[in-house]
């Protein structure tokens, strides 16, 4: 099964990416506002005027890091959203090549969340500004002569999965017409999509998700939380796992209650049940943390 984003599964994605009462800071905040930044000019050719620095705004304690707000947020709109692209290379050209971690470690670049999601325009533009090319962008542009090369060069290269664990024959579908001829060559090596998956029935699902403590603070708290409507991907379980106050993963089910979030194939999330009730574990390389599920208040 291949599974790609659907325009609305993208909106579920958005409000799982961006916790709720979070605003997103406008373009001002980059450090130049939208009337300035017509208003200014270059007395150097291909070098941006950014006008007089403000000498009295303070210097943060990242600084000369990137601020995390904008990685996220230039991370986020990459999968849909040119304008704001552009707005935020404009004034912050290193940002064609942000990367943010959803959780787990998993990475996506600006140029990898508008491979998955087939926005050619967006790619390109990034491309355009610095952002290097990948496997991934390759094949969701059709490039096959590219993606020959890599699969020549590198044995297996197409089992590579990309950000939130999507296949590299999702990104050729999501290319359209104009990646059939990669579609059609990833086909043929017969291991470039998804991986298979237990299926997880309704019933097992509502009895894993709840709220689970690992801790007494207010954010020492995972939710689980069970939706089967239409997801982010069709090969994802319909559970979520979230801690308080930060961004949801999809689980993927390997079967016996055992799950990896999308995108860290490596982490593994198991439930049990024992008379106490329902018992998470999540391993993640050396860290090991054991999360009771709360009892419902009757």
């Amino acid at each position: 099964m291949i599974g790609i984003y659907s325009r609305r599964g993208l909106l579920k994605l958005a409000s799982i990416m961006v916790p709720m009462g979070v605003t997103l800071p406008p373009i001002e905040l980059l450090g130049l506002s939208g009337e300035s930044a017509e208003a200014s000019s270059s007395p150097v050719a291909g070098v941006p005027d950014f006008g007089t620095p403000n000498v009295s705004s303070p210097i943060g304690d990242i600084f000369p890091t990137q601020p995390p707000e904008l990685v996220r947020e230039m991370v986020t709109v990459a999968h849909y959203d040119l304008k704001r692209v552009q707005e935020l290379v404009a004034v912050r050209p290193s940002l064609a090549r942000a990367a943010w971690d959803w959780g787990f470690g998993d990475w996506e670049t600006a140029l990898g969340a508008s491979s998955h999601m087939g926005n050619r325009p967006i790619a390109e533009y990034l491309i355009s500004n610095g952002a290097p090319p990948s496997l991934f962008s390759a094949t969701m542009l059709g490039q096959l002569t590219v993606l020959k090369a890599f699969v020549a060069a590198q044995s297996g290269v197409q089992r590579i999965r990309g950000p939130h664990s999507i296949s590299l024959l999702a990104h050729a579908k999501a290319g359209g017409e104009a990646a059939r001829s990669v579609f059609e060559f990833l086909q043929s090596l017969g291991d470039a999509g998804a991986d298979p998956l237990v299926p997880l029935g309704d019933t097992e699902a509502a009895a894993i998700a709840g709220t689970y403590s690992f801790g007494v603070g207010a954010s020492q708290q995972i939710d689980v939380t069970f939706d089967r409507r239409e997801g982010m991907m069709s090969m994802y379980s319909p559970l979520t796992w979230t801690r308080k106050g930060m961004m949801g993963r999809p689980l993927l089910h390997l079967g016996d209650h055992a799950f990896y979030p999308a995108g860290a194939p490596s982490v593994r999330i198991r439930f049990t049940g024992d008379k106490d009730g329902v018992l998470m574990t999540v391993n993640d390389s050396q860290l090991v943390m054991t999360a009771r599920r709360k009892q419902e208040s009757k």
